[in-house]
Parts: C-alpha cells; structure tokens; sequence
C-alpha cells in the first residue's frame, strides 16, 4: 500500500476512500481455520424434524458447527401462516445455556423470507440474555427460499463474522499507519460496495468479490456494459458475463467449501489455468494441464526466470507469444509439442467460454488479468477479443469504482397489496438497505427488478428481487 501511494504522488489527506477486496472469509471456510464457535437455531418444529440442520455439510466442517444446534418450535407456512407459535420459553433456555460459550449465533425460521416475525423475535430474546455485542445472523437477511440452503448461508455468515472483523481491523490499522484517515469499504460479491459495519455483519458477503471486481474493472476499462470477461491469475481463469456492466448472477444453488448455499452469488465458470498452472510432459509424449500451479512462486520456479517447473507462461514464451523472464531459458522446448500444449489451453478457455453465453452468436470478450498474456487476440466464439489498457488490474480498479448497492429477495402475496404496491414495497426496501450499506440516498437509482410467479403458492404469490446501487457516501 505505501508504495502504491508513494507512486502515485496522491497527498495522503486528500485520500478519502479505502476499498479492500478480500478472501479472508473464504479461506477461512475452506481452510476450516479461524471459524467461530456459534450456536444453530431453527425454528421450525414440529414440521422440520426429519432433516436436522447441518445435514450435507461435510464431516471436518460439521465438527465446528454441532456443539450447540436447537430446533425449536415455531415457523411459518409458505403463505405466512404460522406452523406452531414461537416457543419463548425454550430460546430464553437456550440463551442462558450458551452464554458465555458462543462467539456468534445462526437463527434460521421456515419461511422467514416470507415471515420474519418469529426470527426477529428470537434475536430480541438473544440480545436480551447475551447482550448486545454477540453478532447473530437472522436467515431472511442473508439467503432467499430453501431452508436448508438458507440455513447454511446463515451458519457461514456466524462463523466468519470475526474473520472480517480482524481483516477490517488490519486495514484500517495499516491506513493509520499510513496517516490516511479514509472511510473504508469492503467490496462484496455483486459489485458493489458496503461499509464496515455492514461488511462485518454480512461478512457471507464477501466471498466471490475477487471475480466480480475483475468484471466491473473490465466493464471500465474496455467501456462495455454487456460482455464477457475472461480473468487470469495465476492459478485459476474465471469466466463471468456482464450485463448492464454488473455480473450476471448465478440462478443455482452455490457450493461454498463443501457447502450448499443459496445466497447471490456471481455466475462464474472457473477453470484450473492461470500463469503458474504446471504442465508436465510424460514419457510417451502425451501432457498435463495443472491443475495445479506454483501461484505467486512464479519469478523463482517458473523456467523463464531460472526455475524448473515447466509452467503455461514458459510456454507461450517459448513460443514468441509474450516477453516475460529469458526466452533463452526455455528455447531448448520441443516446439510442436508446446504448440499442442498451447492449443489445448486455448480449447480449455474456448469451451467455459461456451459455456457462460446463453445464445450461439459471438460476443465481445475482455481479457484482464495478470495472466491474460496466455491468451491470444482470437477467439472462438468471440466478436472480438478486447485487451484494455491496465488489464492486470482491473480488480483493483474494479473495487475503486464500485457503486454502494442493497438488495431485497422475498415472497409476496400480491392479493394483499397488488403488484404495483408490492413493487414500490421491495423497491423502498432495496433502497434502505443500500443506504444501510453507505450509498448517498441522493444518488440511488433501481438497477435491477425480478418479479416472479410463483404458480405452486395461493394468494397470488410472487418471488420478487431488486437491486439498488448509489455513489459513496461522504458523510
């Protein structure tokens, strides 16, 4: 960060703003590290017994989560109805039992993106008794319909919140270091911005922002509002499309470290190339393509710059096709084996390209990326290959020139309000959580609406989503 400054010549008084796009709470989920010890509770009995929660979350991962698990009885129908009243008496017995032992709690209720009530409820009670500085995640403000998969949203979101909390912590120490007093955001999955509090409170959110920074960069960068992108680093290449210059999101249920979650998530292909994927050559002359790679250990193992692991950027440079290391070092390469080997990258990228477009007519292709010195300026399904100045960092610029946004995904009944009400309803909504979130009411516009009918619900039931986004806000 201090070189970064030192380069730009920018007064550290005049810097006002700070985005951090991080990984810290998917590793952390991954990795099974540095989890929170929480608490799970369901509200959904007698209806839910059958299927307790943690089910398909896998064994290594469960073993942080089933200490404290508590069905307890209460829920709503699918129409709003309650299936049993909220049993207070059994949360006030939860809450003192795990007081003092919990770092954070995980509440999911039946159908609370249609009810929230008794959700609400259990938080009141919790707070109550644990006091107000243990975070609780409430399951209708993370995930959308699907108990078990909103549930597991929920207990990821519990269990990273001091991940982020530390990661927040480290960056606004390192910008005092710095003598920078900025207002500092974290970028999150759809794009956009949210403040800290926000950010340590729906911490879930954060995970997948590496990818759509990248696109939003690379909407910037090349001037495109609808493309797709191709990013490369050093491991991985992710694919993603843009669409009024956000990412398009996934429709599918999204596996996070082993676990089936229905949150928004970004719709992305990832493939196992990047510049430090490691190709090895065999005896009979036949090859592999990663998937693993040396990732940031590229300038000491890569064979261009002295190394001895034969990477994909020592192929496309022993081929001429980009100047990176000592071309010297690798001239010795049997030629028309690195030209299969190079066609086989090029056919790996071309296939999730395929892959991510909804109709056979070719479309603009971005290129951003460190890595994207693999690929060349044609290819098949492409209009046109796009390589904009500064590609290789397009996320970093991608988090600079993030908007503020909120969203809002429930089930309406349109028999009680009509759709035009329900409409203006979920649009106030998204428009409050934006502004929750640090945008300047001012300058908030709807930048994306679903409304869906829900044919299989009475009372002419409608799942509707919107999305709004607005400028940073000063103050």
């Amino acid at each position: 960060m201090r070189e970064v400054i030192e380069k730009s010549g920018v007064p550290r008084e005049e810097i006002r703003y700070a985005m951090l796009g991080t990984t810290h709470c998917t590793n952390a989920i991954v990795e099974r590290k540095r989890l929170n010890n929480i608490a799970v509770i369901r509200i959904g009995a007698p209806a839910t017994l059958a299927v307790k929660p943690l089910v398909g979350v896998p064994d290594d991962l469960r073993s942080h989560f089933e200490k404290y698990v508590y069905i307890v009885r209460g829920g709503h129908e699918f129409d709003g109805r309650e299936i049993a009243p909220l049993d207070v008496e059994h949360l006030y017995r939860i809450a003192n039992e795990i007081k003092g032992k919990v770092d954070s709690v995980a509440v999911t209720s039946v159908f609370s993106p249609v009810s929230k009530d008794h959700e609400l409820k259990a938080a009141e009670i919790l707070r109550e008794v644990l006091g107000n500085d243990i975070p609780i995640s409430l399951s209708h403000e993370i995930g959308s319909i699907g108990l078990l998969e909103r549930e597991n949203a929920t207990i990821l979101n519990a269990a990273v919140v001091n991940v982020a909390k530390t990661a927040a912590e480290g960056f606004i120490n390192a910008l005092k270091e710095e003598g920078i007093n900025a207002k500092v955001f974290f970028g999150q999955n759809d794009g956009t911005l949210m403040n800290v509090e926000y950010a340590i409170k729906y911490p879930i959110l954060t995970i997948s922002c590496g990818p759509t920074n990248s696109i939003r960069g690379a909407s910037y960068l090349a001037n495109l509002s609808d493309a797709l992108v191709v990013d490369v680093g050093g491991t991985t290449t992710d694919i993603g499309v843009l669409i009024n210059s956000f990412p398009r999101e996934s429709s599918l249920a999204v596996e996070i470290g082993g676990v089936r979650t229905n949150f928004r998530m970004p719709d992305l292909v990832s493939i196992g190339l990047g510049g430090g994927t490691i190709i090895r050559i065999h005896q009979d002359g036949s090859f592999t393509i990663g998937p693993d790679s040396v990732g940031y250990q590229l300038p000491e193992k890569g064979m261009v710059f002295g190394g001895d692991t034969l990477t994909a950027t020592d192929v496309v440079v022993a081929l001429g096709k980009a100047k990176i290391g000592d071309p010297q070092k690798v001239a010795h390469l049997d030629k028309e084996l690195l030209n299969q080997i190079y066609d086989k990258m090029i056919e790996m990228v071309e296939e999730a390209i395929d892959k991510m477009k909804t109709s056979a007519n070719p479309v603009p292709v971005i290129l951003v990326g460190g890595g994207s010195i693999l690929l060349p300026d044609k290819l098949k399904g492409a209009s046109e290959v796009i390589r904009p100045e500064h590609f290789g960092v397009a996320n970093a610029i991608g988090a600079a020139i993030a908007q503020v946004s909120g969203q809002v995904e429930r089930v309406f009944s349109l028999d009680e309000l009509g759709r035009e009400k329900t409409l203006e309803l979920a649009k106030k909504m998204a428009i409050d959580e934006a502004i929750k979130a640090g945008a300047n009411p001012e300058t908030i516009e709807i930048v994306d609406m679903e409304d869906v009918p829900l044919a299989y619900l009475p009372g002419n039931a409608s799942r509707v989503r919107v999305k709004a986004a607005g400028v940073l806000s000063a103050s």
